[in-house]
């Protein structure tokens, strides 16, 4: 996670930078990021670019400076407080889909304090279903139908839960495996038709090709147009890939910045080397050095292909889903 800290006093300083060295050594990217800012500034700021915000001080300054910001729980950042004195640790926005609470325990863990978890699930030791998805890497596609899911099991009532993938592990208590149209919770790259929580892997990877100089609105109405005849969410993509020879084409550049995943570019012997039966092209191969770009590249990972390779407008694309490994334990 991408965090920044923010402290107001010596003592909460001393303990902010200890925070940010332990945390990055982690596998965080965590950083005291104040610059001398107010703290509703400072948050401001965090706020936009950041997957965490930590307030080393009073609970009540981070509640005022983070309020004109919140819009979403599907979208806020974490949000965490720790008292100067390192006793507590309080997640107080984005417990689950935001991952406060994990985060919470983890810095407990780090100084030797008590993480102060509120959340009703964590309390009654009840499953969230919220925060497994996350854990799992699973995209949370409409988050307004967590409240019903999470009330069921709080009730004592049972949730069932349909997958299209095999899920490792004991099933946790309250849930049911069932079919997909008796579900409440429905893991799929489509959208079921019942009115269920939707959980969606975020494991599709997009192969591209392209003419040198396509603009990324040609390659993006492309990859949109793909996306939606096998209906798949955009926020699904993981990662835009391709061949190394088109790492610097500026359109796929631009496209995977507004999809926000990273371009990941393969030589042509690496793309050769890639098991399948794909869509040859002997043009693409005296050009590249190898028979299929966009397949071979979103395949490159392995996995399953979703769509073979679509021409149109000077590029390519195919779609592939990464392979997945489900578990029901709760602590990864």
């Amino acid at each position: 996670m991408k965090l920044e800290l923010i402290a107001f006093t010596q003592r909460g300083n001393d303990l902010a930078r200890h925070l940010a060295e332990s945390l990055s050594a982690h596998g965080h990217q965590a950083a005291c990021t104040r610059d001398g800012l107010k703290a509703e500034e400072w948050a401001a700021r965090a706020f936009s670019r950041s997957d965490g915000l930590i307030f080393v001080g009073a609970t009540g300054i981070a509640v005022r400076a983070i309020a004109p910001h919140l819009r979403h729980k599907s979208t806020d950042p974490a949000v965490v407080v720790v008292d100067e004195g390192g006793q507590f640790v309080i997640p107080i926005l984005s417990g689950h889909l935001g991952g406060a609470n994990d985060l919470a325990r983890e810095m407990a863990a780090l100084i030797g304090a008590v993480p102060v978890i509120t959340t009703a699930t964590d309390v009654n030791g009840v499953f969230a279903v919220d925060q497994w998805a996350r854990r799992q890497g699973l995209l949370v596609c409409n988050p307004e139908r967590i409240l019903s899911v999470s009330s069921r099991l709080l009730a004592g009532e049972t949730v069932g839960v349909f997958s299209a993938w095999p899920i490792a592990g004991e099933l946790p208590a309250g849930l049911c495996m069932v079919s997909q149209e008796d579900a409440q919770v429905v893991l799929d790259l489509h959208r079921p038709e019942e009115d269920a929580l939707w959980l969606c892997p975020k494991g599709v990877r997009v192969g591209m090709g392209c003419r040198r100089g396509t603009p990324a609105a040609t390659l993006r109405a492309l990859l949109e147009e793909a996306l939606v005849q096998e209906s798949i969410p955009d926020k699904a993509v993981c990662a835009l890939c391709t061949i190394d020879l088109k790492k610097d084409e500026g359109g796929l550049q631009e496209l995977a910045g507004e999809l926000g995943v990273p371009l990941t570019t393969y030589s042509a012997q690496e793309l050769a080397q890639v098991p399948g039966d794909f869509t040859l092209s002997p043009f693409v191969e005296q050009v590249t050095g190898v028979d299929n770009v966009c397949e071979r590249a979103a395949l490159a990972s392995r996995g399953t292909l979703l769509r073979k390779k679509t021409a149109k407008d000077r590029a390519t694309v195919a779609l592939a889903l990464e392979e997945l490994h489900l578990t029901w334990k709760e602590h990864l």
